[in-house]
């Protein structure tokens, strides 16, 4: 009996060496996967939720097949307020979420010194709802939620006014405001809401408009809008609606980020981007 226990103490010990080997073992190749390795430099990027998550797949893949020794790390935000003032705090290298416009108005807010290096794509802000299946079943009083921050504020505007809801003073104004609206025929009520919860919130509006990014995130698809901004994503119209790579004006020229840039600019980046956002989102460079 005493036999017995012995060989089993001997036994559990050995099992027991053998975890802590694999978890060692285990731990050694998580370092090795998520760090870089000897030799390399790792670009930092502020990103806002998950859904570009498969694009910088597809960057790392380019990087990695020019030999460039540059590892990407995304560092997600919920706010694109937050991810600004980590790259303006050097917590970060870049950031890739906003377009043009937001860029220029968080820096004017702000006193940032930013400086875009380099385009990434353009979304579509549409109109989606929970209710109803086109706009003309809106009926007249009812609410709308819209972005709350100035620049998708303005560019919502003009979706509202492109799909005949309201009137704007000015439709090709970069960035009108609520006081632009010159003619509101069915009496909406426009609620500006914190983007990232538009989308949670569709059931309790008859339609909402939100960034491509959160509807991807909920599992939503462009083709559920019930309304589209009509083609020409790419007209100079759209331009300050460019989603691009942002840098600290010091870092513009820094030769690892323009390396970054180069592999975003290639054809393998390109065809992931039409590939995962099937025209959610359109790439704005030359490759």
């Amino acid at each position: 009996m005493a036999n017995r226990r012995t060989r089993a103490k001997r036994e559990l010990a050995v099992v027991s060496v053998l975890m802590v080997v694999v978890a060692i073992l285990m731990g050694v190749a998580y370092v090795r996967i998520n760090r870089p390795t000897q030799g390399e430099r790792e670009i930092s990027i502020g990103v806002v939720g998950n859904a570009d998550e498969e694009i910088w797949k597809a960057v790392q893949h380019e990087l990695d097949a020019r030999n460039t020794g540059i590892r990407v790390r995304l560092k997600s935000f919920q706010y694109g307020r937050y991810a600004n003032q980590a790259l303006a705090n050097k917590e970060t290298d870049l950031n890739a979420f906003q377009h043009y416009a937001f860029m220029e108005q968080e820096s004017r807010k702000n006193g940032y010194h930013f400086a875009a290096i380099g385009d990434t794509y353009i979304s579509p802000l549409n109109l989606y709802s929970k209710r109803y299946a086109s706009v003309d079943q809106i009926k007249p009083g009812e609410r709308l939620a819209i972005p709350n921050d100035p620049i998708d504020l303005g560019r919502a505007l003009k979706v509202l006014d492109s799909a005949g809801l309201i009137t704007l003073r000015d439709p090709k104004a970069t960035t009108p405001v609520p006081e632009d609206v010159v003619g509101n025929p069915r009496g909406l009520v426009l609620d500006q809401v914190d983007p990232t919860g538009i989308v949670n919130l569709l059931p309790d509006y008859a339609a909402g408009i939100t960034n491509t990014n959160f509807i991807i995130d909920a599992g939503m698809k462009v083709d559920d809008a019930i309304y589209q901004v009509p083609g020409g994503l790419k007209s100079p119209a759209n331009h300050p609606y460019v989603n691009i790579i942002v840098a600290r004006a010091a870092d513009k020229d820094r030769a690892d980020l323009r390396t970054l840039v180069s592999a975003y600019h290639s054809k393998y980046v390109a065809d992931a981007i039409n590939r995962y956002y099937k025209g959610a989102a359109v790439p704005a460079f030359s490759y």
